[in-house]
């Protein structure tokens, strides 16, 4: 049969189906039933439906029935909001304390639970026995997912595979009593599949799955699904593998096929997996998949499904600036379904198709194209989800296939977030329930074939690099081979390369001077990096008569030129970011993805602060009546002192070196002693990309001498200094004294530190509260002005909270930050190592130490450190430690949450987690700190996104990488004409 031919077949097939059950409404668009009503009420009012699926997030963590009446008022009954009365609940204007309105509240939550259940089949293994045994009864199968909160910890994640092992045997307890569908023997349905049928995801069997780390994520999850494994081979089980996010696909694929190579498992014919078709890359998938199967003695089912993170994926990618891995139209992936579905069962002997979809159009592709290959009918099954699409399954079972239902067993906390996902699914505007039974799209156009409606793609014409708007750099994708692979062999081969000898650079030329001062490894104290030449008196004072001489020509290089030099020198860190990130973790001890970020962030200071510096050249429009022109512009400051930290040696370090030149600065730049190394790959990035002699100067020393001496020489116009409160105060009270021969104000731009808080409120989402405080806290071992150092948890929410924060730090790695596995890594230096166990002891006397960690003996490692009963007076609790140490405080409610948050002498960045309304417009007004995060971790600022810095003694001047920063390096200037000439004026 041609193409033409089987198209015609398959939209005939797909119209039949949908005729014999266009009069059945799935439940969940039955408008007789609670949840119809509210289904259609989010189809027709976008604003309505994100309130909704947030607030149906939320309710199970609301345990009071004012609690719940008060969170309906914020989320349906706000003034800005324009819902009708019957979208308000019935309690727009009553207080949530009031009776009606619990009872309100009451019935509400009533009615979200059996929304729930719907799509669950009991909170537990037996409480699903009796929907079970129903839907056997009906002549169906079914596969058993378990639903958990996210695994944040090896306990959780043990506890998990315990649930796994308990549900096997409560199902080999019961399914003697099943007789075997489709009129086979009693232990296989349909004559080839077992009755016992699970479906795990594996990222819930290892809190640390990353695929930065790929091989040890196999190794441990492996480790954690044998026993399973071995339970259903025992028990004559089948078991899928889910797949979940794209950041996990390489890696759970892997993980399948290496699973099912070893001995005991390679013989064994149950075990299946997904592929999601939404994904660009599934066919590649599917191949390698067939190539691995052909070597296996016996197939393997593939669980063809459309994907359920699309949102999701597309949100994340978009971000990060990566591709999005996912089909941006439905019918694409529609299309690809079907490809993907000819693909499996053309070869059948090696592939058992396992078609999930709710589509009849993509049912019935799989239906005619197995008949064309005389496939028997069963041999393929087809799927469909627990509690919606009756009439899909309906139309199934009228063709006599092999039929399961995807289930879930669970509590309705992790019930919930499986609720969203499936309402999202459902009310999303390609839907093809919401297209057929909600909208009544034709049958004609629903049983199209879907290349049809394709878009075509529009091609956009290249943007010049000066006027496309600013993006950020795209972090590395670890989830794919290339940057993995490539980001390992620099690591390598940097560590094969060291010690090289670094130079000063002065006046366009690199200096060797008497003294070289070791860069030393951390992680590997024996280990030298590099040799880094030192200035003194002398190489200070030629840099100083150098930046002089530059300046006439420098400060009067047009911007746009200036700018040029800067995008040059992005494209060169490009090309050496590897290098660069690679050298960052030997010389500073930061792990793969903090040592790649801070590249990429450099790469986005050049980027935008060229950007800026085009926007500035071309200064303002002023109010310029008849025979006057009045013009408002900018000049630079002159000679300017940059002081850089070892925390983000090369971000911060690039920050506020291209700032100042993009500006029109000379700049004598001073990395810190732990980052010397960094700072010259800073120096040799604006050698290479054309910058005039004397217009940068690299200058490692010490800061006693070296540093005192450029802030105090009177050739000075500016100071850009980034580090701790004492150095900065010192470094203002010096530039603020008028030296011999200066004649002008020196400026000062400071960013000091931070002791900042988050605060955890009764109603936090926990599973990304604690993940995202153990990132803040303990991401780069806590040595980040921006890391959380106080937690302020609401007393509802105590208990919960340390419950699952100790066990998830307690997961995190420790070691070099060169192997991929490693979580958190050395403290800078021997001091920084000695300042941490300074703190931890005093915090032992000060405080309840909860829980400590063991560091190697090797290196310059710290404890991971974490107390509660910490007074808010106490040293632990108001001082800046910079190391991975961190205060828990209860508080009794929002009111003492924010005063202890502020109770500090900084103010540079916050955290709330919370999913009320009206305490995250609370803590907008109230949590006056530089920069506050709502529902996420309190560190990883991006340039353009997230200008950073704060106030109070956390700084002096603007945000970094934000649309103010380059004017405190610049003086603006007026000048006003008078164009009036005996009597005319020019026009205009």
């Amino acid at each position: 049969m041609d193409s033409e031919g089987l198209q015609t077949r398959v939209a005939e097939k797909a119209a039949a189906m949908f005729q014999k059950v266009h009069q059945t409404t799935p439940s969940i668009f039955n408008r007789a039933w609670w949840s119809g009503k509210v289904m259609e009420w989010c189809m027709k009012n976008p604003e309505f439906k994100v309130e909704m699926f947030r607030f149906v997030d939320v309710l199970p963590y609301l345990e009071r029935s004012s609690s719940v009446a008060r969170h309906l008022q914020e989320y349906f009954c706000r003034p800005e909001q324009d819902f009708p009365a019957a979208l308000q609940w019935g309690i727009s204007s009553i207080s949530p304390e009031s009776m009606a309105a619990q009872m309100a509240a009451r019935g509400i939550k009533s009615n979200i639970v059996k929304m729930a259940r719907q799509f669950i089949t009991g909170a537990t293994p037996k409480d699903a026995l009796p929907n079970l045994k129903r839907i056997r009864k009906s002549g169906l199968a079914f596969t058993l997912d378990l639903l958990g909160e996210a695994t944040l910890s090896w306990p959780e994640a043990e506890e998990y595979q315990k649930r796994y092992l308990d549900l096997l045997s409560t199902l080999q307890e019961h399914s003697p009593r099943w007789p075997a569908l489709g009129g086979a023997s009693n232990k296989l349905d349909w004559g080839a599949s077992p009755k016992i049928n699970l479906s795990l995801k594996p990222s819930t069997f290892n809190p640390r799955m990353h695929p930065a780390n790929f091989q040890e994520s196999i190794d441990r999850t492996k480790k954690m699904l044998r026993p399973i494994f071995r339970a259903c081979m025992e028990k004559q089980a089948f078991i899928n593998v889910d797949v979940e996010q794209y950041a996990f696909k390489d890696l759970t694929l892997a993980l399948f096929k290496s699973l099912l190579d070893e001995d005991e498992f390679q013989d064994y014919p149950h075990a299946g997996v997904v592929i999601q078709t939404y994904l660009k890359d599934s066919e590649q998938d599917a191949l390698d998949l067939l190539t691995w199967a052909k070597h296996r003695k016996h197939p393997v089912t593939v669980r063809l499904v459309k994907g359920a993170y699309w949102d999701y994926e597309t949100v994340i990618a978009r971000q990060q600036g990566w591709r999005v891995p996912v089909f941006e139209d439905k019918p694409s992936t529609d299309a690809n379904f079907e490809h993907l579905t000819s693909l499996v069962l053309n070869n059948h002997d090696h592939l058992r198709l396992a078609c999930a979809s709710h589509n009849l159009r993509s049912l019935a592709f799989a239906l005619e194209y197995a008949a064309l290959l005389g496939i028997p009918q069963g041999e393929i099954e087809f799927q469909v989800l627990f509690g919606m699409a009756e009439p899909v399954r309906v139309a199934l079972m009228e063709e006599k296939v092999p039929l399961r239902v995807y289930a879930t067993v669970g509590e309705l906390i992790p019930g919930m977030a499986y609720l969203v996902r499936r309402l999202l699914e459902n009310t999303a505007n390609e839907s093809f329930l919401r297209r057929s039974y909600a909208e009544g799209i034709s049958i004609e156009e629903l049983s199209a074939d879907p290349r049809r409606r394709i878009p075509d793609p529009m091609a956009e014409p290249p943007q010049e690099i000066d006027q496309a708007p600013f993006a950020s750099e795209p972090h590395l994708n670890f989830s794919e081979p290339k940057p993995r692979t490539a980001f390992a062999r620099a690591v390598k081969q940097h560590r094969s390369q060291t010690p090289r000898e670094y130079p000063l650079f002065i006046d366009g030329q690199w200096i060797k001077t008497k003294k070289k001062l070791p860069s030393i490894n951390p992680a590997r104290p024996d280990e030298v990096v590099g040799q880094v030449y030192q200035a003194g008196k002398r190489e200070v004072e030629k840099a100083f008569a150098a930046a002089q001489a530059a300046l006439p020509v420098w400060r009067d290089t047009p911007f746009s030129k200036r700018a040029e030099i800067l995008f040059k020198a992005a494209d060169l860190a490009r090309q050496k970011r590897l290098e660069l990130a690679a050298l960052q973790i030997s010389e500073v001890g930061k792990a793969w993805a903090q040592a790649d970020g801070d590249v990429t962030e450099a790469i986005d200071f050049l980027d935008y602060y060229a950007r800026e510096a085009m926007r500035l050249g071309r200064g303002h429009g002023l109010v310029s009546p008849p025979g006057e022109k009045n013009t408002y512009f900018y000049q630079p400051r002159g000679i300017a002192v940059v002081i850089a930290p070892w925390n983000f040696p090369l971000a911060i370090s690039m920050g506020m070196t291209s700032a100042a030149l993009a500006a029109g600065n000379p700049v004598l730049y001073k990395p810190a002693r732990d980052s010397q190394v960094v700072g010259a790959g800073l120096a040799e990035i604006f050698d290479q990309a054309g910058l005039p002699p004397g217009v940068l100067a690299y200058l490692p020393g010490p800061g006693s001498t070296v540093g005192r001496q450029m802030v105090d020489d009177p050739r000075t116009s500016l100071i850009a200094f980034t580090g701790s409160k004492e150095v900065g105060i010192e470094i203002s009270q010096r530039a603020a004294q008028i030296q011999p021969g200066q004649r002008h104000m020196k400026k000062v731009i400071a960013e000091l530190g931070g002791k900042n808080a988050i605060i955890v409120d009764s109603d936090a989402d926990l599973d990304e509260a604690v993940a995202g405080i153990c990132a803040s806290a303990f991401g780069y071992q806590g040595q980040k002005c921006s890391a959380c150092s106080r937690v302020l948890v609401l007393e509802e929410n105590y208990k919960r909270f340390i419950d699952r924060l100790i066990p998830a730090a307690q997961s995190w790695v420790m070691g070099d930050p060169a192997d991929p596995a490693t979580d958190i890594g050395p403290m800078v230096d021997q001091a920084a190592q000695k300042k941490v166990l300074s703190y931890i002891e005093l915090g032992k006397k000060e405080a309840n130490l909860l829980w400590q960690s063991t560091p190697p003996k090797k290196g310059f490692y710290a404890p991971m450190a974490i107390f509660d009963q910490v007074p808010p007076e106490s040293r632990l609790a108001t001082e800046e430690i910079f190391g991975p140490v961190l205060s828990i405080l209860k508080v009794k409610d929002m009111d003492e949450a924010l005063f202890l948050a502020l109770d500090v002498d900084y103010a540079l960045t916050g955290g709330i987690y919370s999913r009320s309304p009206n305490n995250i417009e609370r803590a907008i007004r109230e949590f006056r700190v530089g920069n506050l995060y709502i529902n996420r971790g309190v560190t990883g600022s991006m340039v353009g996104r997230q200008p950073f810095g704060g106030f109070a003694l956390s700084g002096i001047g603007s945000k970094s990488g934000g649309p103010d920063y380059l004017i405190q390096f610049l003086e603006p200037r007026c000048v006003t004409e008078n164009t009036l000439r005996r009597g005319f004026a020019p026009e205009g």
